[in-house]
């Protein structure tokens, strides 16, 4: 199999259409069944049955995400032209998208930030819709990222074309992937609206986001790497790596501990890792159709209220930091939940995770290299462990992970809505 990319990029003041293909990438799913006999069970069945248990698509979707990483560097690399134009000069960059999309932006604004000087700030598709430009950070010229899986959301389109309307000096880009959805199609004649679509394996056909926000969150980091491209190639290659060796070695951890009697889970992280921390929430509730009630939270918040969420049919994900003064402040606090006797046990992600942190039935899921990142540049890393831990509790509540909403309160891509101006 190869991979074909489609890159809509401005040249000579039009958009156009431009193919890069890379090489094939390995099978991850035959080396993994190799490790991990869980994964080697459920892929022995025939694709027909995979289908009708209803995890055909999440599994592969999951597991595939360390190679399509390199991709969506090599994809970014090569749009590096186009999107130095049109970064150059901005004073403010919004990240707008809905739900998973919308957290995407918000794991990599702060890294953004800080590498290009300028306002940056996440909000939600509906919430431009709702407030207008009161929404948007200060500073014009300015760029909004539009990301989306499908793109064919009301918010996505509806958010768009508003900015659009009242708001002249704000460039717009699109990280989508899928380059027939309404994001991409209303606008592709719009000189002020440049467009990137991601690989066509990243356009996850189950009902939750899990490729399609890595990726998407992989894009959306180039921005700040532009005059960094090496670098960046760096940070995919090496998130990849311990992405590949958290799946090959804790794929059957994070099976077993899904088995564990628990009704609720409480997702902490600090910085964009709280972000991270959102997505994995969502990712349970969805996947458990709302069976098992989430909660994200920062450490330091935690004390402030949200601690009582934490009763015996909790379990407690920690997605800790490897910065010295933020794991500081993160050990205290799992330090104080496991002196109140908090949670029924915790799963810990990171690196030269402290001993004593790890209580009885605790799970260390240890990812060698990441202090090597920086704390801003492993977020992926956290989603995979949450997207793992919700597909087999999904599989455990008895649901279908491609589509656990068996009775349509959600669906892949939210329904048509009427849609109104906001007040100026």
């Amino acid at each position: 199999m190869r991979f074909e990319f489609f890159l809509i990029c401005i040249e000579k003041g039009w958009n156009h259409l431009m193919s890069v293909t890379s090489v094939p990438p390995a099978d991850w799913l035959q080396t993994i069944c190799k490790s991990q006999p869980i994964a080697a069970e459920m892929l022995a069945r025939s694709p027909e049955e995979q289908h009708r248990l209803g995890y055909f698509h999440t599994l592969r979707e999951i597991c595939q995400q360390p190679s399509t990483w390199i991709c969506t560097s090599e994809l970014m690399r090569q749009s590096a032209p186009a999107l130095s134009r049109l970064i150059e000069g901005i004073s403010s960059l919004t990240f707008s998208g809905s739900g998973s999309s919308d957290y995407a932006g918000d794991c990599v604004r702060m890294a953004l930030q800080r590498e290009l000087a300028i306002n940056t700030r996440a909000v939600p598709g509906g919430t431009l819709l709702t407030h207008g430009s009161r929404a948007l950070p200060i500073g014009r010229p300015g760029l909004m990222v539009s990301l989306a899986r499908s793109g064919d959301s009301p918010e996505s389109v509806g958010a768009l074309a508003l900015m659009l309307k009242i708001e002249p000096k704000i460039r717009h880009l699109v990280l989508t992937c899928n380059g027939q959805g309404k994001l991409v199609t209303t606008f592709q004649d719009n000189p002020k609206v440049t467009a990137i679509t991601l690989d066509e394996l990243t356009n996850d056909k189950s009902l939750v986001m899990t490729s399609s926000f890595t990726n998407l969150l992989l894009a959306a980091r180039f921005l700040g790497l532009l005059g960094h491209p090496d670098r960046y190639r760096e940070v995919c290659e090496h998130l990849s790596g311990i992405a590949s060796d958290l799946i090959h070695r804790h794929l059957g951890t994070l099976a077993e501990v899904a088995k564990a009697p628990f009704r609720r889970v409480l997702f902490l992280g600090s910085g964009s890792h709280f972000a991270g921390a959102r997505e994995a929430a969502l990712k349970m509730l969805e996947m458990t159709a709302g069976r098992v009630s989430t909660m994200c939270e920062s450490y330091l918040g935690l004390r402030h209220g949200p601690m009582s969420y934490v009763q015996q049919d909790t379990l407690v994900m920690c997605f800790l930091s490897s910065h010295p003064t933020l794991r500081a402040y993160e050990t205290d606090l799992l330090l104080e939940l496991d002196k109140k006797g908090l949670g029924m046990r915790k799963v810990i992600i990171g690196e030269k995770i402290p001993v004593e942190l790890i209580r009885g039935h605790d799970a260390a899921i240890e990812c060698q290299g990441l202090s090597r990142l920086g704390d801003e540049d492993f977020t992926a890393i956290c989603v995979i462990a949450g997207q793992l831990l919700a597909f087999f509790r999904s599989l455990g509540e008895g649901l279908r992970p491609d589509s656990p909403s068996e009775d349509g309160v959600i669906s892949r891509v939210v329904q048509t809505f009427a849609l109104y101006c906001p007040e100026p």
